[in-house]
C-alpha cells in the first residue's frame, strides 16, 4: 500500500505512478514495492474445520447468563463495530448450548 504524501489517502499504481483519489501523484519504487503484500490470489479461501478444537481453545470465558438455557458461563470476544469514540460491542457465546447474543451500551 501507498498512501499520499499530500492528502494520506490510499494511492493506486497508474501508468508507472502511483496516483491518489485527489489527482496527486509520486513516482513509484520497484524495489520498495517488491516487499509489499498483495490480496491478489486470495480471493477464495477454504472453510477452517473448528470440530475438533477443544472449546476451552477457542476464547476466555465469563459470568453472563444465557438469555435462551439460563446456563451463567459464556465466551465472549470484544469488537469495535461502531465509530471509534462509542464503546466495544461484547459478543457472547453460551457454552452450555452454543447460543450466541450481543450486548452494546446504548
Amino acid at each position: 500500500m501507498e498512501f499520499c504524501d499530500e492528502c494520506g489517502s490510499l494511492m493506486t499504481p497508474q501508468d508507472g505512478v502511483w496516483v491518489c483519489a485527489n489527482g496527486h501523484e509520486k513516482a513509484r519504487n520497484s524495489e520498495k514495492e517488491k516487499s509489499m503484500v498483495t490480496t491478489q490470489g486470495q480471493e477464495h479461501s477454504d472453510v477452517v474445520d473448528m470440530s475438533d478444537v477443544d472449546g476451552s481453545e477457542i476464547g476466555p470465558t465469563t459470568k453472563a447468563i444465557c438469555p435462551k438455557c439460563e446456563h451463567d458461563v459464556a465466551r465472549y470476544e470484544m469488537k469495535q463495530i461502531r465509530s471509534a469514540d462509542e464503546s466495544e460491542t461484547r459478543f457472547f457465546t453460551c457454552v452450555e448450548c452454543g447460543h450466541k447474543w450481543r450486548e452494546d451500551d446504548h
